[in-house]
């Protein structure tokens, strides 16, 4: 016997699943029904046509006989009206699982709001339209970087960087788009840490110019503020204009440079300025003081995109591959790793160390004359060459005799987009 879905008695397909509510609308279902039905396989194609109805046998399915498949349709109709008395009950409010849900979006905002972990549910709704999670709220640079790199796509605000990851881990979402580095202010560790430690695949890149605006509260003047708040990446990158335009102000960070114009507005803030995109200064209603306010042109953040499974990869276009590795031997045995890729003429674009957390630090030397402590690192690696490349599958082969750990984060093509510099320059 084959129970085969739970489903809306008005759909006329019996194969489809009761699908969970949107994140962003969570709306009672209607009238639910349950849809039964059994085949005969193969064995049971053989039976006795002749034989009583209560003999029959379903082949090693739920239930053996024809009285207990009855009883299961009976048990699941049962709890469906039980579930649809619980809805009425709870006053309009959706139960997932036996546990009530309410509307995850503000009505009083028509910003989708970010997702934080008690928001974590193990059961989307799947759609056509491809869901990317980014760490932010809507204005950020990491949506607009999701924008560029799924154009179309559902963007899906988070409020930590790791719930973006776990948001795609529990089908939340199905990409998300992260920084991991940035020209100006280097590497986000935190993001590099992360990789590590869920099982996600990079399955490409993308490069975004910044351009930093000054925003403030309509009619405010520069010389009336008192201080400037943004992430702290971007207060970094705009230290030197910010002290030419001769602003004597205290430099706040928050979590991201929306976040800051967003705080902004719903605080009525007159004495504090966001350093934020233009299109922050849109959403939330800000004047731009200032435009271009980066101290240099050349200021481009690299995102990359995260996915449950791994790409096929291919030779007829660039790619780029990215590994961790840890080794026990110090820094000889890093010299051999890299020498497995310059001897396959094979560049390398990014080496990044992170201390190792599970072993931070390495004892040397004899204990009677004195012991060195070291600390232990785990590497990060990105080169130009595709794993479908015969000299990447050999120079990772080379490696691995000489590190005791290593993973391929992601073998990806690479952003080849023309670059040009921030505007306002």
């Amino acid at each position: 016997m084959q129970i085969q879905s739970l489903t809306s008695s008005s759909s006329s397909s019996s194969t489809l699943s009761l699908r969970p509510p949107s994140l962003s609308r969570l709306i009672p279902p209607n009238r639910l029904g349950v849809q039964c039905a059994f085949r005969f396989d193969s064995v049971n194609a053989s039976l006795n046509t002749a034989s009583a109805p209560s003999s029959v046998n379903f082949g090693g399915q739920v239930g053996a006989t024809r009285a207990d498949w009855q009883s299961s349709c009976a048990i699941l109709a049962s709890k469906v009206v039980s579930q649809q008395q619980d809805v009425q009950k709870s006053g309009g409010i959706t139960t997932v699982n036996g546990h009530g849900t309410l509307d995850l979006v503000p009505l009083e905002s028509s910003l989708p709001k970010p997702l934080s972990i008690a928001d974590l549910s193990p059961a989307p709704m799947h759609g056509s339209q491809l869901r990317v999670a980014y760490q932010g709220v809507p204005g950020a640079y990491s949506e607009a970087a999701a924008g560029k790199a799924y154009p179309n796509c559902e963007a899906i605000p988070c409020d930590q960087f790791e719930v973006a990851f776990q948001a795609v881990e529990l089908w939340i979402a199905d990409r998300a788009v992260l920084p991991v580095e940035n020209s100006l202010g280097g590497s986000i560790h935190r993001n590099y840490d992360l990789l590590l430690r869920h099982r996600l695949h990079i399955v490409g890149e993308v490069q975004l110019s910044v351009h930093h605006c000054l925003l403030a509260l309509p009619g405010v003047r520069k010389e009336y503020l008192t201080r400037v708040i943004s992430h702290p990446q971007a207060l970094a990158q705009c230290e030197l204009t910010l002290t030419k335009l001769g602003l004597n102000v205290a430099r706040e960070a928050v979590d991201d440079t929306a976040g800051a114009a967003e705080y902004i507005a719903a605080n009525n803030l007159r004495d504090t300025a966001a350093i934020a995109s233009a299109r922050a200064a849109d959403l939330y209603g800000l004047q731009i003081l200032e435009e271009g306010i980066q101290d240099d042109s050349s200021n481009v953040t690299r995102f990359v995109m995260l996915a449950r499974e791994p790409i096929i990869p291919r030779t007829d276009r660039p790619f780029k591959t990215s590994i961790v590795f840890a080794h026990d031997k110090g820094t000889s045995v890093l010299f051999k790793v890299l020498s497995a890729f310059a001897f396959r003429n094979i560049s390398l674009t990014k080496i990044e160390s992170r201390p190792h957390r599970n072993r931070p630090i390495r004892l040397v030397d004899d204990e009677n004359v004195g012991t060195a402590k070291h600390f232990e690192y785990m590497f990060y690696v990105d080169f130009e060459a595709s794993m479908a490349d015969v000299r990447a599958q050999n120079a990772l082969a080379e490696v691995q005799e000489f590190t005791s750990f290593l993973r391929v984060l992601g073998s990806y093509p690479m952003d080849m987009t023309p670059w040009s510099p921030s505007r306002g320059e």
